[in-house]
């Protein structure tokens, strides 16, 4: 054999050995690696793949701190079912990117959303079909949109050119929403994190701090202010807000630190709705969420009850929200449950500005006379929702 020949067959030789020391390398590193069984496959006694995911929906909710993620807990011990039907909640940034991670997200069913994020996403990233893209399950309550500001800023449109924290989680859409549609132009910082807002606003560096909360909020009511040199804002009920916001108010007694004893200061509240994504009628999502609707609207009793988040009793079922179209299997179970309801039960923002005109109230209702009338509306509305 010559030289050349001799080279060809050592390099042959040299390849297929090399070839069984890499396959067996790679098979040794195979059996090391944990293998996934195939789809539906068993694993020991583990409850089915498929049917656990079948069974299992998302919700997301907020930071940990308000009722919102509480809410969330709630339903996953409340609602649980087993195998059947799992809830798994997850915390999320606020309202406005919760929308987003519904629309988004692959693993997100549904969420906790105010009804001015709509209007926020819709603007912030130019979305004009939004209303189409979700429907809502319920109205669950309101959040109180809180304008903490210096001394002497006396009304909104003291706060034209004026520095704003209005942090993206708990304040930016209600600003963004109420400053554009009274025309208020403040400069609003988005960036500084609520906590650091506040503080800032404390300190002196900004002249108001924004937040769309549940009343009575910690952070709110830990404000020490030496001195007085911080209130509470009048938002007032304004016809350019009504088709979003309905009236509220705050008391000394909810805010002894911003609220003089004895007055009240008008505000405005947004509902938080629980969203989902709209998923088509035929497809495994759509079935998940429907069992999820028929476990929430038959314990809503069971939720309302102590010891569960307090704020569950300001839920009702039946309330329409305005420019949003109700998830089908939701709809249909109310339907059903239709019956046994007394009539006159829907409320919303368009429905109590209609319920004003009606009796040529509006022009002459003060904030605090609203605010009361619709607080009597929600009380008597609670007690005749079916249980």
């Amino acid at each position: 054999m010559n030289r050349v020949a001799r080279v060809a067959v050592g390099a042959f030789v040299f390849a297929c050995v090399l070839s069984s020391v890499v396959a067996l390398a790679g098979s040794a590193r195979a059996q090391q690696l944990p293998q996934r069984p195939p789809t539906g496959g068993a694993v020991g006694t583990l409850p089915d793949r498929e049917a656990l995911n079948s069974g299992t929906v998302t919700v997301i909710t907020a930071p940990i701190g308000g009722p919102m993620s509480v809410m969330g807990s709630d339903m996953a011990a409340v609602l649980d079912e087993g195998e059947s039907l799992r809830v798994l909640p997850i915390l999320g940034r606020g309202s406005a990117q919760n929308l987003i991670d519904i629309i988004m997200l692959k693993n997100i069913d549904m969420g906790f959303v105010t009804t001015d994020a709509l209007e926020f996403v819709k603007t912030e990233y130019n979305i004009p079909d939004i209303a189409q893209r979700v429907r809502y399950i319920a109205q669950l309550f309101h959040n109180d949109v809180h304008i903490v500001a210096r001394r002497e800023i006396r009304s909104l449109e003291d706060l034209n050119g004026r520095r704003v924290f209005a942090e993206r989680s708990i304040g930016l859409p209600a600003a963004r929403t109420i400053f554009r549609r009274l025309g208020i132009r403040a400069d609003i910082d988005s960036q500084t994190d609520p906590t650091g807002g506040l503080q800032k606003l404390i300190d002196g560096q900004g002249d108001a701090w924004i937040a769309s909360v549940s009343k009575d909020a910690p952070i709110i009511k830990g404000i020490k202010n030496e001195g007085g040199r911080l209130h509470l804002l009048t938002i007032p009920y304004d016809h350019a807000l009504q088709d979003i916001y309905l009236p509220s108010s705050f008391s000394s007694e909810e805010y002894p630190n911003l609220v003089p004893p004895g007055t009240k200061v008008e505000t405005v509240a947004a509902s938080t709705v629980l969203m989902v994504y709209n998923w088509p009628e035929n497809s495994e999502r759509y079935r998940r969420t429907a069992r999820f609707v028929d476990a929430l609207f038959g314990k809503i009793q069971v939720l309302q009850s102590p010891p569960r988040h307090p704020k569950w009793r300001d839920t009702v079922l039946s309330a329409p929200v305005q420019g949003l179209v109700r998830f089908k299997a939701a709809q249909e179970w109310l339907d059903g449950a239709r019956t046994m309801q007394s009539p006159g039960q829907d409320a919303n923002p368009a429905e109590f500005r209609k319920f004003l005109d009606e009796r040529k109230a509006q022009a002459r209702m003060s904030p605090d006379e609203a605010a009361r009338l619709y607080s009597d509306f929600l009380k008597w509305q609670r007690s005749r929702e079916p249980r």
